[in-house]
């Protein structure tokens, strides 16, 4: 059984169309269609098999658009336990604009779940989760599921001795930060919510993660800032990573590659500081790719390479 197992609530097939320019009421001409795989955990699943790791990916799936996301998963080898529901998967869309290389993202919101599809869900994970594994939670919950639904995995993961890892946002974070969880990665904004005041400087993002860690809501915050690079807390440090100017041609699935990567590495028996610096490494390896491609493991590699001697320019 592989040591990182991840879960996808709501999973998508991203489709990405290109077109020169997006202009109202005129019949725009794309170029071919691009599918890919699409939805947090299974984004994180993905990275991990990109750098050479092992994860097996857990989602319900449903309709055609299930059977195509399964297929594309298995044309990327990606190990994956699909969950048959009744709903259909959803299909998210991004426009890119070949002439300013700006994208639209459209992202619609799922398919609604039943009270016994979420459990079987639920009980799927039961079933996978061993002492020692790290499972990984991430992207947002569909309709018809308790936002209460985190924290249970997160409790269940703890009573069997697995590393709980969580990325997500709103209610459900919140309650998941109650129950405790190994690791989180809250964005800037999610970490403003949680800690329920704007952080405009250094010191209030610092106390910030601090109270997490503090009142037992992580063992390890892994807080993304954007430009300003990432924050990363343990119960005996703090670490702050500057994250290398890379050429930026999609932020989609920036946050999973960076989980996967760090994760990854944890799992190795990496210390904290250098697999966190990997996963900031894959996190900005990923904005050099096109659409949901996620990072390539030789830009991750030598983007570590570079963080580690202490640069931060790449050409």
């Amino acid at each position: 059984m592989p040591r990182i197992v991840t879960l996808t609530m709501n999973p998508a097939i991203d489709r990405t169309l290109m077109v020169d320019r997006v202009v109202p009421e005129k019949k725009l001409r794309t170029g071919p269609p691009r599918f890919e795989p699409g939805g947090g955990g299974i984004n994180v699943a993905r990275a991990v098999v990109r750098l050479g790791g092992d994860a097996l990916a857990v989602f319900p799936s449903g309709g055609d658009a299930g059977r195509l996301l399964e297929r594309l998963l298995a044309d990327e080898t990606v190990p994956f336990k699909a969950i048959r529901i009744s709903g259909l998967t959803r299909e998210n869309i991004t426009i890119e604009e070949t002439g300013t290389r700006q994208d639209y993202r459209f992202v619609v919101p799922g398919p609604e779940v039943d009270a016994m599809d979420v459990e079987t869900c639920f009980e799927t994970m039961l079933s996978l989760i061993e002492r020692g594994a790290f499972v990984v939670a991430s992207g947002s919950l569909p309709a018809g599921t308790d936002a209460a639904f985190m924290a249970r995995v997160a409790g269940a993961a703890k009573q069997r001795g697995a590393r709980f890892v969580l990325d997500s946002t709103g209610e459900p974070l919140r309650r998941a930060l109650e129950a405790g969880v190994y690791l989180c990665k809250p964005n800037l904004r999610e970490l403003c919510d949680i800690a329920g005041v704007e952080l405009a400087d250094d010191l209030s993002q610092e106390a910030a993660v601090r109270a997490i860690i503090d009142r037992g809501g992580a063992e390890i915050v892994l807080a993304s800032l954007g430009p300003g690079g990432a924050l990363l807390a343990w119960k005996d440090g703090l670490m702050r990573l500057r994250t290398p100017v890379v050429p930026i041609r999609s932020r989609v699935g920036a946050g999973d590659s960076t989980v996967g990567a760090m994760v990854m590495r944890l799992a190795e028996g990496w210390a904290l500081p250098d697999a966190a610096t990997f996963g900031v490494a894959a996190g900005a390896a990923a904005v050099m790719t096109h659409g949901s491609e996620l990072c390539r493991r030789e830009d991750t590699e030598r983007l570590y390479e570079t963080m580690r001697r202490g640069g931060a320019a790449v050409a």
